[in-house]
């Protein structure tokens, strides 16, 4: 059990509830998991007090359902009472692996469908819930977060119809540009990073690895990325080198300017592993691109870490590149939907954040400082210091 006093000595805000979202059932029953063994194994003066009435339940989740209509119309429904409950939403709105009966015809469960049975069941509450927190991992229309002509701005009028609905704090995971909060800027949201569980899972994962401006260097795929890696050279002591990428401005296709080359900036690789970091994976061109240019280079081993793994356009090109050679492991996160067969691939390694969120869930629950969950550099020191890297 996690030793945070803190929470022995507060009252909680209310009566804990989780909903997980369709597509978020396996992460929500191990959030659930986590929660249900500590509250089980805390002890506290306080909790005979009223105030701590079901404080220690079999389960905290909500049984929450959007069942949908022939013509693919939907309600949200929640078949139990949560008055006075401290609400945790959690949606994955990229689980392209669920999916609904429309005019006879099975189809794929969209962004915008998550988005908007997300709504319903926020509508469902109707107001009843004491305080409701959204934990949207992967953040919707994150993307098309800022203005590049006559275009919509997507994510912020998202986040502002969410906040208008009641909804008190949003949480996400290594948000494509934080900076969107400013669409609300009196309501709370979290961007939250997964890189202590990240060097976790390579420490474990890699044994012989060598964590040092000798043997490693940590990579970005581009400047949009220079923050978080920055991040991580800092914690880990290690060198940063970063690619710069030229776009065609004058073309569009699948939605995006296709990059034209990469260029790197930094110092020597030779002989070195090298660690990509990304936000998210979506065909994985750009980033097999740079790991052909790293081995060009003489890097080591490549390990590629990102937290959001979509593979819009399949595994075929990464079974490719690992049969040549040109990566050795890739890091995503379980925290969006990973389709069974990538599961299997000898070249994937699944890092998951469901005890992280769990201790998120209870620290809040209890309306303490989550300061120190959001930065895990002493962790990560701790970490390095007791596997001798």
């Amino acid at each position: 059990m996690p030793d945070n006093l803190d929470l022995l000595h507060s009252i909680p805000v209310g009566g804990l509830g989780i909903i997980a979202m369709h597509g978020c059932e396996e992460l929500g029953r191990k959030i659930d998991h986590y929660l249900t063994k500590w509250r089980a194994e805390r002890e506290s003066e306080h909790t005979q007090n009223i105030v701590y009435a079901e404080y220690v339940r079999d389960s905290y989740l909500v049984n929450a359902v959007c069942p949908r209509f022939g013509t693919g119309e939907a309600k949200g429904t929640i078949r139990q009472s949560v008055r006075g409950y401290d609400l945790f939403i959690i949606s994955d709105v990229f689980n392209h692996g669920c999916t609904y009966k429309m005019y006879g015809k099975e189809v794929p469960m969209s962004p915008d469908d998550h988005y908007q049975d997300l709504k319903r069941v926020i509508a469902a509450v109707g107001g009843k819930a004491r305080r409701i927190t959204v934990i949207m991992p992967m953040l919707y229309e994150g993307r098309q977060h800022k203005r590049s002509g006559r275009e919509s701005l997507d994510c912020a009028m998202a986040l502002q119809e969410l906040t208008n609905m009641g909804v008190e704090n949003i949480i996400t995971f290594d948000a494509h540009d934080a900076r969107v909060q400013n669409s609300i800027p009196l309501s709370g949201f979290e961007n939250v990073q997964p890189t202590y569980q990240m060097i976790k899972t390579m420490i474990r994962t890699i044994p012989d690895l060598t964590i040092d401006r000798n043997h490693m260097n940590i990579i970005s795929p581009d400047e949009g990325g220079m923050a978080r890696c920055i991040y991580y050279s800092s914690v880990l002591g290690l060198d940063l080198g970063m690619f710069y990428k030229r776009r065609d401005y004058s073309v569009i296709i699948n939605g995006r300017n296709p990059i034209v080359a990469h260029q790197y900036l930094g110092d020597n690789i030779e002989g070195k592993d090298v660690v990509i970091v990304d936000d998210m994976i979506s065909s994985g061109d750009s980033v097999l691109d740079i790991a052909n240019k790293l081995k060009a280079m003489k890097a080591r081993r490549i390990f590629i870490c990102s937290s959001f793994g979509l593979f819009v356009e399949g595994f075929d090109a990464f079974d490719k590149a690992y049969a040549e050679g040109k990566i050795d492991k890739l890091f995503t996160t379980n925290l969006t939907y990973r389709q069974p067969e990538l599961l299997k691939r000898p070249w994937y390694q699944e890092v998951d954040m469901s005890k992280y969120i769990a201790l998120i869930v209870d620290t809040l629950n209890h309306d303490c400082s989550v300061s120190e969950l959001l930065n895990p550099a002493q962790k990560i020191h701790d970490l390095l210091e007791r596997t001798g890297h």
